[in-house]
């Protein structure tokens, strides 16, 4: 579940003290100043025992909820654009990438990052773009494993998506349903093989509202054979399973809201994620009826985060913290110059 605003009124209270609810997903308009985003998450993990988790999307580049009083990360693709000139640089970059990602958002109180993305860059979907790292899934795996493992240095989990690959696809599923005609071999050999090849890597996965119509007339995120015959048996996989969010236009091929969410959790997925509708959230809760699964209890402890945080102000003066901005630096300069306009124009500017 989602929320309003930057402080929580009780109608959020009220939602988030309900069972059904395990996580809650911040947005930039829960975000004013870093003391208040500091209220926020401490307030948020204060309603209940074991508290809610909290999580956002904080990939980098156009993808990144909070601005101020946080690192600008450039997007993936500027780290596969490095790749292509210095492997080692590109690594040691998104690792440092990974590191500042975690430690800014723990140090506010953040505990999840729904990052990174594994889509492949096939030039097709503009929703994904530069927030792929490349079109090479080899090269995906390793700087998605770099970042993973900067986030895990943080102490901080992540969450690859969106399974099995959303690159393809031209249509972007928050407004329409993306179809992707290929067949079975040619998206699970290529556009899912990171889930693979990140194994025991990996903690969590975020799920497609794209149709895959050669496997499954249902989008992934509600098909049983992509996450628990592919996904789960073929690839091993092993974490939690999120939908994505079932207030976009492409979870409409399940139904309604609820019947949506009725439709992830039966396919196979641990959390229904549903924002930007508060009555939708309502309906969902007051309807929906889930005994939790066996291994759910195993899936939500790895999203829990597993070390202690610093606090903004031991953060600033950390040596892995400056050493990572450092470490950074190649791909800032490099996005600063690709941003640039020529010239000729910025002199005329």
């Amino acid at each position: 579940m989602d929320i309003q605003g930057p402080q929580l009124r009780e109608a959020d209270r009220r939602r988030l003290v309900h069972p059904l609810v395990g996580m809650v997903i911040l947005f930039s308009r829960n975000f004013e100043t870093s003391a208040q985003l500091r209220q926020l998450c401490n307030e948020i993990h204060g309603l209940r025992d074991p508290p809610l988790l909290i999580g956002v999307d904080h990939e980098g580049g156009r993808v990144q909820r909070f601005r101020r009083s946080f690192t600008h990360i450039p997007p993936m693709a500027h780290f596969g654009q490095l790749w292509d000139h210095d492997v080692l640089e590109a690594c040691r970059a998104a690792l440092a990438a990974g590191y500042i990602l975690g430690a800014e958002l723990r140090a506010h109180g953040v505990d999840l990052t729904f990052a990174p993305v594994l889509d492949l860059d096939w030039g097709r979907s503009a929703v994904i773009g530069d927030r792929a790292f490349h079109a090479d899934a080899r090269v995906v795996t390793v700087l998605a494993n770099q970042l993973g493992y900067g986030l895990a240095l943080a102490g901080m989990s992540n969450c690859g998506k969106h399974f099995p690959g959303h690159g393809w696809a031209q249509a972007d599923s928050h407004h329409a349903l993306p179809v992707d005609e290929r067949t079975i071999d040619q998206i699970v050999l290529a556009d899912a093989a990171p889930y693979g090849w990140l194994g025991v890597g990996l903690d969590a996965v975020m799920l497609a509202h794209v149709v895959y119509p050669s496997v499954d007339p249902n989008p992934a995120g509600f098909s049983a054979r992509w996450i628990q015959e592919i996904l789960r048996k073929r690839l091993r996989f092993t974490g939690a399973v999120f939908s994505d969010d079932l207030s976009m236009q492409g979870a409409r091929a399940a139904g309604d809201v609820v019947q949506a969410a009725r439709a992830a959790l039966a396919a196979g997925c641990d959390f229904a994620m549903v924002c930007n509708d508060e009555a939708a959230a309502d309906r969902v809760l007051d309807e929906l009826q889930w005994t939790s699964k066996p291994q759910f209890g195993k899936r939500f402890a790895r999203l829990v985060p597993r070390t202690d945080v610093l606090g903004t102000d031991s953060l600033l003066q950390s040596d892995r913290y400056l050493g990572a901005l450092r470490d950074l630096r190649p791909v800032v300069e490099s996005a600063s110059r690709a941003a640039a306009p020529p010239q000729s124009e910025a002199r005329h500017a």
